[in-house]
């Protein structure tokens, strides 16, 4: 069951030349979920690498807070059709993760706390184009919004931006993640309209 925020304001994109076909600019942040919002403790909190053979590296809240973080200045649109523009994050580069892992798989699935999953390239992942993201306008990232923990891929639909995002597994194959295997693109590139397969 889908979880969505009230309605927001918007500009069509013939006003804001910026926005990829089809979306529409707005200042609100909504929410939109595919079910409750999980409560995670940091305590309790793990992000994990794994392969087939199992986990590769692991990291504890602590652990991952203490490793080199970035700004991020980035747009971000949502299939939905909403665009927000110049948001704000800080958090650690994908690149930074996978420094220490070595693997011959080209693609990963994005794993959530609360079950959800989404596939997406190693390398949409890599070369500065992702992140961890932990703040969000200069404050912990909200629980609604995906906090603790966020994947950020602005290159892509925002669906691929998994919230509570707990681990990546890699693997050799493309399979479809949950919206995925709901009719959604495997991809997702706004500028190209990749809503749906």
């Amino acid at each position: 069951m889908a979880v969505i925020s009230r309605g927001f304001g918007a500009r069509r994109r013939e006003s804001e030349p910026e926005l990829p076909p089809g979306q529409y600019l707005t200042t609100d942040f909504p929410v939109l979920s595919a079910g409750p919002t999980p409560q995670i403790e940091l305590t309790e909190w793990q992000f994990v690498i794994a392969d087939r053979s199992g986990p590769l590296q692991s990291w504890s809240w602590d652990e991952f807070t203490a490793l080199p973080a970035e700004d991020v200045h980035t747009d971000i649109h949502c299939v939905t059709r909403w665009s927000k523009l110049g948001t704000q994050w800080r958090g650690v580069s994908l690149a930074e993760i996978f420094a220490g892992v070595s693997t011959s798989d080209d693609y990963t699935m994005v794993h959530s706390y609360g079950g959800y999953t989404t596939n997406i390239p190693l390398a949409d992942l890599l070369d500065g184009q992702a992140w961890l993201a932990y703040e969000f306008d200069g404050e912990p990232l909200e629980p609604e919004h995906g906090g603790p923990v966020r994947l950020l891929v602005p290159h892509l639909y925002f669906w691929k931006s998994a919230k509570w995002v707990r681990g990546i597994v890699l693997q050799p194959d493309d399979d479809p993640g949950f919206w995925e295997q709901n009719g959604y693109h495997t991809y997702g590139d706004p500028w190209q309209e990749q809503r749906y397969w």
